[in-house]
């Protein structure tokens, strides 16, 4: 079996790998705020979790976000962005990942989504986190160049 070649479209950018994609994520989200950038070590963890874990992550922070660009609002908005980047890589090849806008304080929405995301094949499943592991590490590649020694604190409570 030969290996197709996709590339991405995204906000009238063209990317060629998850490597630029990876990239573009991390100075994005140092630019928002530089310590969102540790959770990028956290992503590549919840990898193992699941789609839906990994995709209600998002929820999770903006739920803790007190005001609007606070350190939970960055937080979440780096998680929401690596997942609508993975939903952006997987339809050229014919998976679609459910991506509903929802509402944290609307329990149904969120359900709602969850079964969507439960209700993927096996087989779409073992492919889109395939390829989530490696933009994940990619992620965590590029978030080591960037954030230096010593630049950020840790943020283990969070």
């Amino acid at each position: 079996m030969a290996w197709k070649y996709y590339s991405l479209v995204e906000d009238g950018r063209k990317f060629h790998s998850l490597d630029q994609i990876a990239q573009t994520l991390v100075l994005d989200a140092r630019q928002r705020d530089r310590q969102s950038l540790n959770q990028s070590f956290k992503m590549r963890e919840a990898v193992a979790y699941g789609l839906e874990r990994f995709w209600g992550e998002h929820l999770r922070l903006k739920g803790k976000s007190k005001k609007n660009g606070d350190e939970f609002d960055c937080k979440g908005d780096y998680w929401k962005a690596t997942w609508d980047a993975l939903v952006s890589i997987m339809q050229p090849a014919g998976v679609e990942i459910p991506n509903d806008s929802v509402n944290v304080r609307n329990p149904n929405t969120v359900q709602a989504m969850a079964e969507k995301l439960w209700s993927i094949t096996v087989e779409d499943q073992r492919i889109i986190l395939a390829v989530l592991t490696q933009l994940c590490d990619a992620i965590v590649w590029w978030t080591q160049r960037y954030k230096g020694p010593g630049n950020l604190s840790s943020d283990e409570e969070n």
